[in-house]
């Protein structure tokens, strides 16, 4: 549901279910905040449905 991606030719990027954006790589310690903070958002979208 979830995942950062730094694939050739795309640069950095993230999946969010089906939709794929540029994400601007600053640091590891943010790169996870960012994760777990889209990660939660998902999982709270899930419950609402």
């Amino acid at each position: 549901m979830v995942g950062y991606d730094n694939e050739r030719g795309k640069g950095d990027h993230r999946h969010i279910g089906d939709h794929e954006e540029v994400y601007a790589f600053v640091s590891i310690e943010r790169l996870i905040q960012d994760f777990y903070a889209d990660a939660y958002r998902v999982m709270g979208e899930l419950q609402d449905d």
